[in-house]
């Protein structure tokens, strides 16, 4: 139909007219279409010299799937149920983010953990955080698999949903504290080891001794402070129960 998108039998009368030698104008009279739209099409397609019409109508389609498959952004509400404004908490998610970029997370993967701490469930499911993010699948599927790695989120099964969803516990900075200080400590071993190795009499091993204490001494620290604090929250948890 004149206007709408052209079909693979249009495109097969393009190649011909081509072939035939019309101008793009001769080309769209015969198709009842804008010179313009015959332009792009020839364009965008390999020009008047490379144009394949079975090519060209397959990059349309994928075009047209690509498109379909973007979330459409939705309005925002005023407030939300808390009476908290939208635009407020999308603030303090991309500023939190960019916070935890710093300490050496992907961008991707600070988006995800900043949005998931900013629900007030603490949980989302895949396809809620690319409808919140408005990014790729691909894109939430490695940041998450990035978070499970270093136990900043648990998965979790809907059985209401059929589907997964990924939660932050509220023991989550002590057990990725805890999985800091071990890696302290085996960060110390091969420093110490590295030590006797060159010798502590050199140079290089007393740079690796001088590593290996201090680690060690840090893992500790870090070890006691992470088991006080659990003790202190866990009893405040216990009397606001």
């Amino acid at each position: 139909m004149p206007g709408g998108r052209l079909t693979r039998q249009d495109r097969q009368h393009i190649a011909a007219g081509l072939a035939e030698g019309l101008t793009y104008a001769e080309i769209a009279r015969h198709l009842a279409r804008p010179t313009s739209t015959i332009t792009r099409e020839i364009t965008r397609n390999g020009g008047p010299g490379g144009y394949q019409p079975n090519r060209a109508h397959q990059a349309a389609e994928r075009r047209a799937r690509r498109r379909k498959s973007i979330p459409s952004p939705t309005a925002p509400a005023a407030t939300d149920a808390h009476g908290r404004d939208p635009e407020s908490v999308r603030t303090f998610e991309e500023r939190f983010a960019s916070l935890m970029v710093k300490t050496g997370l992907p961008r991707m993967t600070a988006r995800v953990l900043a949005c998931l701490y900013a629900t007030d469930t603490g949980s989302l499911t895949a396809a809620d955080l690319v409808q919140r993010l408005r990014v790729s699948p691909a894109s939430v599927s490695k940041a998450i698999g990035d978070l499970e790695g270093q136990a900043l989120i648990r998965r979790e099964r809907d059985p209401r949903r059929r589907r997964d969803r990924y939660v932050i516990d509220d023991d989550v900075w002590y057990h990725a504290w805890m999985a800091s200080a071990r890696m302290n400590a085996i960060l110390a071993d091969a420093a110490v080891q590295g030590a006797a190795t060159f010798g502590t009499d050199t140079p290089a091993g007393a740079r690796l001794e001088d590593m290996g204490q201090f680690l060690e001494h840090i893992g500790h620290d870090m070890t006691r402070a992470a088991e006080h604090w659990r003790q202190v929250f866990s009893t405040r948890r216990t009397k606001d129960r």
